[in-house]
Protein backbone atom coordinates (compact mmCIF):
# COMPACT_ATOMS: atom_id res chain seq x y z
CA UNK A 1 0.00 0.00 0.00
CA UNK A 2 1.05 3.34 -0.88
CA UNK A 3 1.23 5.75 2.60
CA UNK A 4 1.91 9.11 1.08
CA UNK A 5 -1.80 8.33 -1.07
CA UNK A 6 -3.61 11.51 0.89
CA UNK A 7 -6.86 9.86 2.68
CA UNK A 8 -10.02 8.96 0.53
CA UNK A 9 -12.42 12.17 2.15
CA UNK A 10 -15.54 10.32 2.16
CA UNK A 11 -17.69 11.91 4.70
CA UNK A 12 -20.36 14.68 4.27
CA UNK A 13 -21.64 17.78 6.27
CA UNK A 14 -25.46 19.07 5.28
CA UNK A 15 -25.90 22.36 5.96
CA UNK A 16 -29.05 24.63 5.06
CA UNK A 17 -28.48 27.88 3.87
CA UNK A 18 -30.61 30.52 1.65
CA UNK A 19 -30.23 29.95 -1.62
CA UNK A 20 -28.45 34.18 -2.25
CA UNK A 21 -26.03 33.14 0.80
CA UNK A 22 -24.79 30.12 -1.38
CA UNK A 23 -24.78 31.33 -4.63
CA UNK A 24 -22.44 34.26 -3.31
CA UNK A 25 -20.47 31.79 -1.58
CA UNK A 26 -20.22 29.17 -4.66
CA UNK A 27 -19.21 32.81 -6.70
CA UNK A 28 -16.46 33.56 -4.59
CA UNK A 29 -15.13 30.31 -4.75
CA UNK A 30 -14.80 30.03 -8.19
CA UNK A 31 -13.15 33.86 -8.82
CA UNK A 32 -10.69 32.54 -6.07
CA UNK A 33 -10.18 29.34 -8.23
CA UNK A 34 -10.87 26.52 -5.65
CA UNK A 35 -13.56 24.43 -5.03
CA UNK A 36 -16.91 25.11 -2.34
CA UNK A 37 -15.20 21.92 -0.81
CA UNK A 38 -11.53 23.04 -0.44
CA UNK A 39 -13.18 26.30 0.96
CA UNK A 40 -15.40 24.47 3.84
CA UNK A 41 -12.59 21.73 4.53
CA UNK A 42 -9.73 24.80 5.52
CA UNK A 43 -12.47 26.56 7.58
CA UNK A 44 -13.03 23.59 9.26
CA UNK A 45 -9.28 22.79 9.86
CA UNK A 46 -8.83 26.69 11.16
CA UNK A 47 -11.67 26.02 13.75
CA UNK A 48 -10.50 22.56 15.15
CA UNK A 49 -6.36 23.67 15.32
CA UNK A 50 -7.99 26.85 17.19
CA UNK A 51 -7.88 25.82 21.44
CA UNK A 52 -10.68 26.96 23.87
CA UNK A 53 -7.73 29.44 25.14
CA UNK A 54 -7.13 31.46 22.02
CA UNK A 55 -10.74 31.60 21.25
CA UNK A 56 -12.18 34.50 23.21
CA UNK A 57 -15.41 36.31 23.35
CA UNK A 58 -15.80 39.12 22.24
CA UNK A 59 -14.70 42.31 23.85
CA UNK A 60 -17.43 44.98 24.95
CA UNK A 61 -16.25 48.20 25.16
CA UNK A 62 -16.51 50.46 28.79
CA UNK A 63 -19.99 52.08 27.46
CA UNK A 64 -22.38 49.07 27.88
CA UNK A 65 -21.13 48.27 31.18
CA UNK A 66 -21.72 51.63 32.12
CA UNK A 67 -24.70 51.82 31.10
CA UNK A 68 -25.90 48.88 32.42
CA UNK A 69 -24.66 50.22 35.95
CA UNK A 70 -26.65 53.43 35.79
CA UNK A 71 -29.90 51.58 34.45
CA UNK A 72 -29.16 49.44 37.66
CA UNK A 73 -28.39 51.83 39.87
CA UNK A 74 -31.88 53.70 38.15
CA UNK A 75 -34.15 50.75 38.53
CA UNK A 76 -32.91 50.43 42.85
CA UNK A 77 -33.54 53.95 43.44
CA UNK A 78 -37.02 53.67 41.89
CA UNK A 79 -37.91 50.16 43.53
CA UNK A 80 -35.46 50.99 47.18
CA UNK A 81 -38.67 53.02 48.54
CA UNK A 82 -41.58 50.80 47.56
CA UNK A 83 -39.73 47.42 48.92
CA UNK A 84 -38.40 49.88 51.99
CA UNK A 85 -42.62 50.63 52.65
CA UNK A 86 -44.39 47.26 52.03
CA UNK A 87 -44.19 45.29 55.56
CA UNK A 88 -45.28 41.91 56.04
CA UNK A 89 -49.06 41.79 57.15
CA UNK A 90 -50.41 41.87 60.47
CA UNK A 91 -53.62 40.34 62.32
CA UNK A 92 -54.69 43.65 63.31
CA UNK A 93 -54.53 44.79 59.43
CA UNK A 94 -56.50 41.73 58.61
CA UNK A 95 -59.15 42.20 61.17
CA UNK A 96 -59.42 45.93 59.51
CA UNK A 97 -60.37 44.41 56.54
CA UNK A 98 -62.73 41.59 57.78
CA UNK A 99 -65.40 44.01 58.92
CA UNK A 100 -67.78 41.37 59.79
CA UNK A 101 -65.31 39.07 62.13
CA UNK A 102 -65.82 35.84 60.04
CA UNK A 103 -62.59 35.07 59.10
CA UNK A 104 -62.63 35.41 55.24
CA UNK A 105 -61.91 38.22 53.54
CA UNK A 106 -64.82 38.95 50.90
CA UNK A 107 -64.34 41.05 47.89
CA UNK A 108 -66.64 43.50 49.22
CA UNK A 109 -64.44 43.85 52.26
CA UNK A 110 -61.21 44.65 50.60
CA UNK A 111 -62.39 46.48 48.11
CA UNK A 112 -63.74 49.09 50.79
CA UNK A 113 -60.86 49.00 52.80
Amino acid sequence: MDRDKPLKKSETVEIRLPHATKSAFMARCRAEGRTASDAIRRFIDAELSQTSTTRRAPRLGWRPLLAAAVAGLALGAVAAPSLAQSSPPTRAAFDRMDRNHDGIVSFDEYRVR
